[in-house]
Parts: structure tokens; sequence; C-alpha cells
């Protein structure tokens, strides 16, 4: 017998990350590969022959060994168009662009449904309003994780959670909106460009559906890691594999997960009563409603500060490991000022639609009064990390007054057991628990989304399945808010939607040339 179940695959914002699963769920053998995004023609953008390069250092680590199903995952959003014969017709364009503000403003309001500036339609509407000229040679747009599934098996389709990132989903029908569809084209149409957008688009699945086989091209672009024949479950989008990885697929629960950026899921009763420009509408991999609120950037500098800090440590002979350096400076942050003793960061290395910043620049803010420490330095740049997060959520618990028993957390943020997870907390007033095994992330979700596939019930849900099968017995921590952290982050956000001005105008200066190049 198969001593791996399934094995999952991520292609995240830093990491191409593997993780194989045996028959208790747990990881069994993991490898990864760490990749950056570059700044290339006004675009962020990935090399898409790295991600073979990326796949194969991260398979390594499999020894021969191989699973009975897989699946990938990859980073939603974006813009991955192809010609008739699969020739990428222009660089990828990553979910952290804010070039398409035009064209996700005007499907928006032809819509009445909220077009983010990340979604595929967004970036192939505006390539339309740019009049660039590979738009006429399109057959094919997906997402990485279509693209990387259309490789290894020849089968163009995606998870309908991650196709939902592309265009909204119908979730009667478990497809594609069909008079969205037609609105589309119609304005494609007025514009001089002619096209059907559902033949361009992947077809949707749902968790458990069969998508195809490793075909011997796939195995070949693998380095011979994996012989063919191995069957594969849909590709999803990082936010269905977090959702899976925390169990937060069912009604009123929700996740949030952060790292490179930072996004809740809330799972909904009922539909919101208006559209909101911050908040995306989407669907669980099974295709249940959620509210998303996305946030572009996270921990990015938080990081960078962190590796200050540590070199100032080695500098001294004290260096420390990069676990102990986060532990040391998290914890420290707990012993801050309530409201970081006047100290207000910005951590905007790209845009942020949802704080209305059109182009990013780090900031701190620091008035003569403030009171500078260690502890009040590393909780402003914490509570930089979600301030964006938080002004999403507000509209989703307080103007919508959407319920959410608690949120799991899981990513990189949450690593250091208890300091972050206790400032999100009072952030967002929502209790939030973390599962021992959240730091395994979105690779372990795919895994078991693949598991899902072969192992399900007749038609037995992916919510029933998880709780049932996967995370009984798992152990979780679960905080709730303090009413001084709450008090604290409310002053913070007061600085914060004060000041978003100052982070416009430093943003655009940044962004002319002719000041910095």
């Amino acid at each position: 017998m198969n001593d791996l179940l399934a094995l999952g695959i991520e292609l995240g914002s830093t990491r191409i990350k593997a993780v194989a699963i045996d028959g208790t769920y747990r990881p069994a053998v993991s490898g990864e590969y760490t990749w950056e995004n570059r700044l290339e023609n006004g675009y962020w953008t990935y090399s898409l022959e790295e991600v073979w390069t990326g796949l194969r250092a991260a398979l390594a680590g499999l020894s021969g060994r191989e699973p009975a199903v897989m699946g990938i995952s990859g980073m939603m959003h974006g813009y991955l168009a192809f010609d008739r014969d699969w020739n990428l017709l222009t660089p990828f364009r990553t979910w952290r662009n804010t070039t398409t503000g035009p064209a996700a403003a005007e499907l928006t309001e032809a819509f009445a449904f909220n077009i983010p500036q990340r979604w595929s339609a967004a970036h192939l509407y505006q390539a339309i309003l740019n009049g660039e000229p590979h738009v006429s040679q399109a057959a094919h747009i997906t997402t990485l994780a279509g693209y990387v599934h259309y490789r290894l098996t020849g089968v163009n389709v995606l998870g309908i959670g991650d196709a939902s990132g592309m265009f909204p989903i119908d979730s009667d029908t478990l497809t594609y909106r069909q008079d969205l569809l037609e609105r589309f084209d119609a304005l494609a149409a007025r514009r001089g460009c002619p096209l059907s957008l559902r033949s361009l688009l992947p077809q949707p699945l749902t968790a458990g559906e069969d998508a195809g086989v490793l075909t011997a091209g796939g195995a070949a672009l693998l380095g011979g890691l994996l012989p063919p024949g191995i069957p594969f479950c849909p590709p999803e989008g990082d936010a269905g594999t977090g959702m899976t990885a925390t169990n937060a697929v069912a009604a009123r629960t929700g996740n949030v997960s952060a790292g490179t950026s930072v996004f809740s899921m809330a799972v909904l009763e009922r539909p919101l009563s208006r559209v909101y420009q911050a908040i995306d509408m989407v669907v669980t991999p099974a295709g249940a409603p959620v509210a998303m609120v996305h946030c572009n950037t996270c921990t990015s500098d938080l990081d960078a500060w962190v590796r200050v800090f540590g070199e100032a440590l080695e500098a001294a002979g004290a260096g420390l490991d990069k676990p102990a350096l986060y532990g040391l400076l998290y914890r420290k942050a707990l012993e801050g000022d309530a409201d970081c003793g006047g100290l207000t960061a910005f951590n905007c290395y790209s845009g942020e639609p949802v704080a209305g910043v059109d182009s990013g620049c780090p900031l701190l803010m620091r008035p003569p009064e403030a009171r500078l420490s260690l502890a009040n330095l590393m909780r402003a740049h914490l509570y930089a990390a979600m301030a964006a997060l938080k002004m999403g959520m507000d509209l989703l618990t307080g103007e919508e007054g959407v319920t959410l028993d608690q949120l799991q957390g899981h990513g990189g943020l949450f690593k250091t057991p208890g300091a972050a997870q206790r400032l999100m907390a009072g952030a967002l007033g929502v209790p939030v628990a973390v599962m021992e095994t959240a730091g395994e992330g979105g690779p372990w979700g795919m895994a078991l989304l693949a598991a899902y596939k072969i192992q399900r019930t007749g038609t037995q849900p992916l919510d029933a399945y998880l709780a049932q099968r996967v995370f009984p017995g798992v152990p979780c921590r679960r905080v709730e808010p303090q009413a001084a952290d709450r008090a604290g982050f409310e002053a913070y956000m007061t600085r914060y939607r004060a000041a978003l001005d100052v982070e416009r105008a430093a943003g655009e200066l940044v962004r002319r040339e002719s000041v910095y190049g």
C-alpha cells in the first residue's frame, strides 16, 4: 500500500512548497524553493521558467515515493494570457499589481458586483482599454495554478475557488455568471475588441471532481521525480487552500491568512446587502459564498525591520537564528504601550486598494513626543500588518452584521506562538484560534483537497469530511480579544486613517522616476 496519501504543491509569494501527507493527514515529506517577485516594466511578475526549477527543487525530497493523488495551488488572481498554442503573450502580471484601476471601476459599475484590481477580468479589460495588441491573440487566460495544472495534465480547468478570483461565480449553477459574461463581451465590443470571455476562461470544478492525470510530458517537466498516471484534483488558489487548512469552509467560520499578503475569509449565511469595493465576493472550494478582505502587503516591511535588528545583533556578536529572533521581537511588542506610544507605521510595499492607496512606500511616523522604544516600534509594525485588514473587516462585522464564531489564523505571522494572535484578536474584535497545524499552510491544505478527491464517501460535503476525518483532536489555542488591546488598536487606527494622505503622497513621490530612479 502506498505510504503517501496525497501531495499538495503551492506556488506562493515567496516559496514554492510541496507537502505530502500520510494516512494520519499529517505531513510526511516536504520540500521548498524560495523565489521572489520582480518589478519589471511597471509590473510585478515572476519568471515562468523558474516555476519548473522551483517545482523540481521542492519535489526532490520525495526520494522516489509516489502519492496516490496530487493537486496544485497558487497565488490567486493576476493575469496569464496565452495564444492558441499556449505561448505566453505578456509577462505574468501578479495579484500585487495595482495598474487596473479604470478597468476595475468600470466593470464594478457595469456589473453591480465588485471587481477588484487583482482579478483576471480587470487585467484583461485594462489591457483592452490600453489597446494592448496581445489581446487579439489571446485564446486562454488562467491563473498560476491553472497554468501549472494544464502543463502537467493537459487539462484546462480550475478549482471553483480560484476561478472565483478570475470572474464572478454563480453559487447556484457553480459556473461563471452568464449575465456578466455577456456584459463583459458587450463592453469589450464597444471598445473595438470583440471576444467571447467564456471561451478564454478555464472550466470551473468543485472540490472532489476529476481533473486529469500526470502526463508523460508533465512528468518530464518535473524532472522525472514523479511517474505519469497520478490523478489530480482541481487546482485551487491560496485562499481556498488556506480555508481548507484551517477547517473554515462552513457557514459562520472564517480564517485569516497572514504572510506576504493578508486576507480574511468569512463564509456567509446570507448575501451582503450591497457592493463594497473593499470586499471580494468569492467562493469556497465547494462553491459556498465567501466574503474576502484582501490586502496586498502584510509581513514584508515587518520582515525587513526584523532583518535590521538581526544585523545589529550579529554585529554585536549575539546573533540569533530566525525563529528565536522573531520570537524575541514579537514578544517584545506585547510589552509596548497599547497605542504604540504614538508611533504609526505604514507597511505598503505596493498599492493598497482597501486603504485607497495607489502606490506604496513603507513609512514610520513619529511625532517628537512619541514614546520611541523597541517594544512600541515592533507593536506599531505588527499593527501596520493588520490595519488595512481592519478597515475591510469593519464593513463586514459592523455595517453588514456578519457574525463569526472565531477566525482561524495561519501563515507566517502566527509562527511565534501567542503574540500576533493576541494582537489580531484585539485588532478585529473577534477571537482568533491557531491550530497546531497552522504553520503547514496552503500546501497542506492542497494535499487535504487532493485526499478528499479519493476518500470522500458518496456526496460527502467538504466541510463534513474535514470535520470528521482530518481535524478531530488537532490541538488549537484560542485567544479572546483583550479590552486594552482593542482600545489601543482603535487609537492607532485613528492616527492611521488621519495620515493616509501622507502615505499616498509618499507613494506617488517614489513612483516618479525623476525623483527616485
